[in-house]
């Protein structure tokens, strides 16, 4: 069983997680007859294209769930997260061959001392760009 951070040991800035996450074709058909999202830009190149996209794209809540994980792995009770937040501001393409590999950098943003609540930042990124934008969990470790 995980222990919780402790507040005090927290400072703004510090790296508390982080992770790299690969997703292929078939963890997205796996996601969509998990979530019940069978839109085909999520496994058919010509749907998307068609409807002028560049390819396959992950499912925006599938790259938010994963996004966040690491802060629950860290905080140690998927309960701690209290708010949890995000702005989808690219795609993540999934190459039939290659597929795709998103990398989340948690750190500190701000601690509410009072609150005994850290608002932890995301960096998530895909081929270098932020694929999440303002991506922020606020923590309770009360």
């Amino acid at each position: 069983m995980s222990t919780t951070p402790a507040l005090e040991s927290l400072s703004v800035g510090d790296v508390v997680a982080g992770g790299s996450f690969a997703l292929t074709r078939d963890s997205l058909v796996r996601y969509a007859g998990a979530s019940g999202d069978f839109n085909p830009i999520h496994y058919r190149d010509d749907v998307a294209v068609s409807v002028g996209l560049p390819g396959v794209l992950a499912h925006g809540m599938l790259t938010m769930g994963f996004a966040v994980q690491p802060v629950v792995d860290w905080v140690g009770d998927p309960a701690r997260i209290v708010d949890y937040q995000v702005r989808f501001t690219r795609p993540v393409l999934v190459d039939p061959v290659d597929g795709a590999v998103v990398t989340v950098v948690a750190r500190v943003g701000v601690i509410d001392a009072e609150a005994r609540v850290a608002r932890i930042d995301l960096t998530v990124t895909f081929n270098d760009q932020t694929v999440l934008g303002k991506a922020q969990a606020r923590v309770s470790l009360a």
